[in-house]
């Protein structure tokens, strides 16, 4: 019976820079969630160190490629998106047919309104360019509030400032106050 096996083919020598890359490769992506900073995103700035930690666990990282759709406009609002990486595109038509724009970069969120108020979202988002998100679902969010209160408290009240300065924004912009 050994007569009928066939030999095993000759092992082939891997050139050792081509070794090299392919471990620096797969090093760079198992190591990719801790190359982003998430203190670097704004709405988690006021995070300690072990609150960013704890906050990675309920994360869920995302890769999306140039031109590929996030959401569209009208899906339900589940998540708050971080960019870590790359630029997404915000776009909503206009009553006059053209599209308001607004582009999102490392270290930006989006998403917020559609989360708090359980809403359709208003707008599309558009991967610019290839972008690495991390996101944060409604879900997520309130199990951090009955586990860990402090850094869902310090992320509502974020989001809180960072509404609070788009009104301002708006109401300088419209040179008319708002009656809130």
């Amino acid at each position: 019976m050994d007569a009928l096996r066939k030999p095993a083919p000759p092992l082939r020598c891997i050139d050792s820079e081509i070794l090299t890359m392919i471990f620096s490769n797969l090093l760079n992506f198992l190591h990719s969630r801790e190359r982003h900073s998430y203190s670097a995103i704004k709405l988690l700035s006021t995070l300690n160190v072990q609150e960013l930690k704890n906050l990675n666990s309920v994360l869920h990282h995302r890769t999306y490629v140039r031109g590929e759709i996030i959401f569209d406009k009208g899906e339900d609002g589940q998540a708050i998106y971080f960019v870590l990486d790359g630029t997404v595109t915000l776009q909503r038509p206009l009553p006059d047919g053209d599209y308001m724009l607004t582009n999102m970069e490392a270290g930006d969120s989006f998403g917020i309104l559609a989360l708090l108020l359980d809403e359709a979202r208003e707008a599309q988002a558009l991967a610019r360019s290839n972008c690495q998100l991390a996101v944060l679902f409604r879900s997520d969010l309130q199990r951090l509030l009955e586990t860990q209160a402090t850094i869902a408290s310090k992320i509502n009240l974020e989001m809180a400032r960072q509404l609070a300065r788009i009104l301002h924004d708006l109401a300088l912009h419209e040179s008319q106050p708002l009656n809130l």
